[in-house]
């Protein structure tokens, strides 16, 4: 950790093993609202879980943090254990006083490759965060800081926007918010994507292919 503090108050569990690049590389070209309609629309946190900057991407695997309201210990120790292309996400039990998450802890995500963020409860340093490029996602901001005592977890099932996320489980956020891919689902969902894929194109084609005509005709 960058901090000193003591861990003692912190549960630590081994991340799983779960090899997922493949996975991970063929769910980028989808956005969050088709894998939520490949996930029969269940899977999808609520939409307090906004994006904090336009146009904010990521998709990797869960590394989860549950941690309680105003206190962000947990989160420093989890990043001693990210690997590039994680997706840090945290339960902050909802908390709207006190931010768990700020540019400095951004900057750490980026030196340990994070791909981006994901927080039941709030950030702050919104500004320079979106000038590091960092991708976040959170109930909103607060100039509030928070303490650094725990209690909290690591790589624990989590509960972040009404939604159950498991260590290693996919995650897919954009623009329109998150969703959570159930790992011994995934490859399921991203067959379904496809075939969604395949039909959103067809039915565009069809949609252009009858306005030409009609354009054409008052011309």
């Amino acid at each position: 950790m960058y901090i000193d503090a003591a861990t003692t108050s912190l549960t630590v569990s081994p991340r799983p093993t779960n090899p997922v690049t493949e996975l991970v590389e063929g769910l980028k070209p989808y956005p969050t609202a088709n894998v939520g309609d490949a996930m029969d629309r269940l899977n999808l946190m609520d939409t307090g879980i906004a994006s904090q900057w336009a146009t904010g991407r990521c998709v990797g695997p869960a590394l989860t943090v549950l941690t309680r309201e105003g206190d962000n210990l947990a989160v420093h120790r989890a990043l001693d254990d990210a690997e590039p292309g994680d997706v840090l996400v945290i339960n902050a039990l909802g908390g709207t006083t006190r931010a768990v998450f700020g540019d400095l802890l951004a900057e750490i995500c980026l030196a340990a490759g994070i791909a981006g963020v994901v927080i039941d409860g709030l950030t702050r340093d919104r500004a320079a965060i979106k000038d590091l490029g960092l991708p976040v996602w959170a109930r909103g901001v607060s100039p509030a800081g928070p303490a650094k005592y725990g209690p909290g977890a690591v790589s624990v099932p989590v509960a972040c926007g009404g939604t159950v996320v498991n260590p290693g489980d996919l995650i897919t956020a954009d623009d329109d918010g998150v969703a959570v891919i159930p790992l011994e689902r995934a490859e399921g969902v991203l067959r379904r994507l496809e075939e969604i894929d395949k039909f959103e194109e067809d039915l565009r084609v069809r949609i252009r292919n009858s306005v030409a005509p009609a354009l054409a005709s008052t011309t």
